[in-house]
């Protein structure tokens, strides 16, 4: 289990990675408004982790592992952000902070049966499968799709 600031150095890793196809201390520093000594301890207890492969002044690379946490981390946050400002009203702002504090302490089975929930409730998908936080797609889905390319 990793820290809360851990958990967002490598959101935001995961998401340099998407929008600039690199990730660099540099940036990372820049987009969370830290220093570059700040960047480096988090990659080095990341690094300890298995979560990101790097070397000082190397490239920085996330591992499969660090990459599937920071989608959960990612998915998990818009899960909880959509209740709250969707379902229960809450103003933007206040959905942002509210759903940055909860993520991290929020259990697999509670945001599996909350994503359910919101998603019924906005009519966004049927989740009423084998949904499950921890896949990148719910496993009936996956056979779904499985089956249809079979045929």
């Amino acid at each position: 289990m990793i820290t809360k600031s851990l958990e967002e150095y490598l959101k935001t890793m995961y998401i340099l990675k998407k929008q600039n196809g690199n990730i660099r201390v540099t940036d990372i520093a820049n987009k969370m408004s830290c220093t570059k000594p700040s960047v480096n301890k988090a990659l080095n207890n990341l690094k300890e982790e298995k979560l990101v492969n790097y070397e000082v002044y190397g490239q920085i690379e996330l591992t499969e592992q660090g990459e599937e946490l920071a989608k959960k981390i990612l998915e998990v946050y818009d899960i909880v952000y959509l209740f709250l400002r969707e379902v229960l009203g809450l103003d933007e702002e206040e959905a942002k902070k509210e759903a940055e504090n909860i993520k991290s302490v929020i259990t697999d089975n509670t945001i599996n049966k909350l994503a359910k929930y919101v998603h019924n409730v906005l009519g966004l998908s049927n989740l009423n499968c084998n949904y499950d936080i921890n896949q990148e797609k719910c496993r009936s889905c996956v056979k779904r799709t499985v089956k249809k390319k079979k045929i």
